[in-house]
């Protein structure tokens, strides 16, 4: 797979937790906390210490093989915990610490808590490390500067939205902070509204800052900026800001692949739908492959091609959501799929079905590759699975692949107007661009059977052809397609926190799964509590007194 400098290097320097410290396999550099500090703010330094703020967006930010407890992707922090996945493995006892989560036993104890939270404020600190290095080199081309400015805030505004989305209350620190304590700040100094204003703050110096477009992969443009921008208002529910901002984004160079399908094969993951993406590489002479999807390396399917991990299983309430009526138009009757049912065609590109072709494998998927099916039943994830024919696909430990983790894609901004159309009461453009998605899920190519001589299962997929004038029902229709078309992406369960509707179709799922599951038995959501993570117990315990404030019913 072809990659450009930016994308080839890009995970490759691993700092230690609580070091400036940079593998020596950059080019063979001298490690970065060994150079004299007299060399640190020369050029080429900087920009290595720039690299090293890119290189925690996958999670991996310790050299440690379990950067699935801080998965870029979020499957576990935003599918699991939803009505879109189970944990999956060989059982609740396999880590169990994801089981907790799913059934919210969560505590501050809980390993992925304390991950998450150390790979995001390792992307912090290095953002803020090398924004200080650059702001003091004087050697530096100036015009470069500004753009590399521009896209170290850009990269600490992801870090810092991943954290206030997952953990609410966070502490914010900039590039001001020069000592260990400066980086011992209260979580409660700001309000929400003043942290949301700060990580604004960021993507729009990014925006003022970045280019139209990037000579090398993985590097953020003016767009992605804007997209991200967009993002933030759309989680405070700032619909003119979100219609506002959105226009340059579905104007600009960016748009839909024709075919839904295409979206998510590695040689297209940097394609016009991918606004801004985690850059994985494979076979790039890092060692076992860290620069791949080290995050997602649980998530294969199992059977004859992958692992027998099994994790991060689709559940039977999401492939039910793709059942179609006779016009095409989605059924929202969480009756268990049957093989005479209409189906949305996205669903055999999203899930993995008993007696579909799995990818181009030239095989059936079986219930017998699902690990611990008793538990977990019969279901695969898909969408995101790289072919094991691609040499994008590492068959061996710690099985993994160079398909990009896509942070923001077209289609997501699409969908995003239309929210703010449905609030902004502009009913027909919010059907209108809800029908451009389905409109090309409709022209995607569908999954054959294994002759290719007729369709796997009976696709029908229509638009809605009739105006809009119910604004609950078109927000409905908003919401479903978001779900429909983001599935087994990791956004779900933000989704629901956001539109204010986590504990009703959560509990409302639970009800029902658990007639289907029994590891969901011990499941409840409870409201006030459950839509944030708790602050890690070992941070509370390793500040000043009094000084960090836990997450309600923590």
């Amino acid at each position: 797979m072809k990659r450009t400098k930016i994308t080839q290097y890009i995970l490759i320097l691993a700092l230690a937790a609580n070091s400036l410290s940079c593998s020596n396999d950059y080019l063979d550099e001298t490690t970065y906390g060994e150079v004299a500090p007299s060399e640190m703010t020369k050029a080429e330094n900087v920009e290595r210490a720039i690299i090293a703020a890119y290189s925690v967006l996958n999670g991996q930010f310790d050299g440690a093989s379990n950067a699935y407890n801080s998965p870029a992707s979020n499957w576990s922090f935003g599918d699991v915990v939803s009505d879109d996945a189970y944990k999956g493995g060989g059982g609740t006892g396999d880590n169990n610490n994801i089981h907790q989560m799913e059934i919210f036993n969560t505590n501050a104890s809980v390993l992925d808590v304390e991950r998450k939270w150390m790979a995001l404020y390792e992307g912090v600190k290095r953002s803020n490390e090398a924004i200080k290095l650059l702001n003091a080199s004087e050697d530096f081309d100036p015009e470069l500067k500004v753009q590399r400015h521009a896209e170290l805030n850009f990269l600490r505004g992801h870090y810092y939205f991943e954290l206030k989305k997952i953990y609410n209350h966070i502490p914010y620190i900039d590039e001001a902070a020069l000592t260990v304590a400066d980086y011992a700040k209260s979580n409660t100094e700001f309000t929400s509204e003043e942290l949301w204003t700060k990580i604004e703050e960021n993507f729009q110096t990014a925006y003022e800052g970045l280019p139209d477009t990037q000579t090398e992969l993985g590097r953020p443009t003016k767009v992605a900026a804007k997209a991200y921008l967009t993002k933030c208002y759309l989680f405070q529910q700032e619909w003119q800001k979100v219609y506002d901002n959105s226009t340059e984004v579905i104007n600009s160079q960016y748009g839909l692949l024709d075919d839904f399908q295409d979206v998510f094969l590695p040689e297209n993951d940097n394609s016009k739908e991918v606004i801004f993406a985690v850059q994985h590489t494979v076979n790039d002479g890092q060692p076992d492959n860290y620069n791949g999807s080290i995050g997602d390396r649980l998530t294969a399917p199992g059977g004859p091609f992958y692992s027998q991990y099994g994790f991060h299983r689709p559940s039977q309430n999401l492939i039910n959501t793709f059942k179609t009526d006779a016009s095409g138009l989605p059924v929202e009757n969480n009756i268990n799929l049957t093989d005479a049912d209409n189906v949305d065609p996205r669903l055999d590109i999203t899930v993995g079905r008993p007696g579909i072709p799995y990818k181009d494998l030239d095989i059936l998927y079986e219930a017998s590759w699902a690990r611990d099916l008793a538990t977990y039943g019969p279901l695969a994830p898909k969408k995101r699975i790289v072919s094991a024919n691609s040499s994008a696909f590492v068959n061996t430990w710690p099985y993994v692949n160079a398909l990009n983790y896509y942070i923001i894609r077209y289609a997501e901004v699409v969908l995003w107007r239309a929210e703010a159309a449905v609030e902004l009461d502009k009913l027909e453009e919010a059907r209108t661009l809800v029908n451009q998605i389905r409109t090309r899920a409709a022209n995607t190519e569908t999954v054959k059977t294994l002759d290719g001589s007729e369709d796997a299962a009976n696709y029908s997929i229509a638009t809605y052809d009739t105006s809009w004038i119910n604004k609950d029902a078109a927000r409905e229709a908003v919401h479903l397609e978001t779900r429909l078309e983001l599935a087994m992406e990791g956004h779900r369960f933000f989704n629901l926190v956001r539109w204010g509707q986590a504990e009703e179709v959560i509990n409302a799922y639970l009800e029902v799964e658990k007639t289907r599951r029994t590891h969901l038995t011990n499941a409840n959501f409870i409201k006030g509590t459950h839509e944030y993570w708790p602050i890690p117990q070992r941070y509370i315990d390793s500040s000043p007194e009094g000084l960090i404030t836990q997450n309600a019913g923590y």
